[in-house]
């Protein structure tokens, strides 16, 4: 099984608990395993879209996603936070009203628009980065989503790329119209740095 972090090999002890077995109970195999850190703000709540200074850093809380590739354009999804399950088409890529799809939608969403092939996938979410609490839960989920997506389909993305897609990926998935500091934080990130 392969386990990866956006900016580090993973090991087995850092995964959530439960994560590849709902993923192998959902859907019948081993998947990729992907994981990207939230972020806090040394300097910076604000500035960034107001082309101010920003001083982020990475922290130990992250969201790891469980995918797997897919031979047709469906998107099968799970939420292990809300327990919740979302299936769409790739040919039919819109907003859901239940929110945390979003964030992952909105990243295939935006590797269509830039004419990267990809097909449908499986995916198990799982978020220890607390939602609301300004330490970039859905830039976490935008940056292991596309580091997933990068790695299952062979798309040789550079990680700043993945970095400018997870960010337009919150503009018109999410409807948030953040800077580009949260998925830079969650990308680039180093420990002790």
């Amino acid at each position: 099984m392969n386990y990866i972090v956006s900016n580090m090999i993973a090991t087995e002890n850092i995964l959530p608990k439960g994560i590849v077995e709902k993923f192998s109970s959902l859907f019948e195999e081993q998947p990729l395993l992907v994981r990207s850190p939230g972020r806090i703000n040394i300097i910076g709540e604000h500035t960034d879209y107001n082309e101010g200074f920003v001083l982020p850093a990475a922290i130990n809380q992250s969201a790891y996603i469980a995918m797997s590739a897919r031979k047709d354009d469906e998107i099968r999804l799970f939420s292990s936070d809300f327990d919740q399950s979302f299936n769409c088409s790739l040919s039919h890529l819109i907003p859901s009203k239940l929110g945390w799809p979003n964030y992952i939608l909105g990243v295939a969403d935006q590797l269509v628009k830039r004419g990267y092939s990809i097909k449908g996938f499986n995916l198990v979410l799982h978020g220890e980065v607390p939602i609301g609490a300004g330490l970039s839960s859905s830039a976490s989920i935008e940056c292991a989503t596309v580091f997933a997506l990068n790695e299952i389909f062979h798309l040789h993305l550079p990680p700043l790329e993945m970095v400018l897609i997870a960010q337009k990926a919150e503009h018109e998935f999410a409807k948030v119209m953040c800077g580009i500091m949260d998925q830079f934080a969650s990308m680039f990130g180093k420990k002790d740095h």
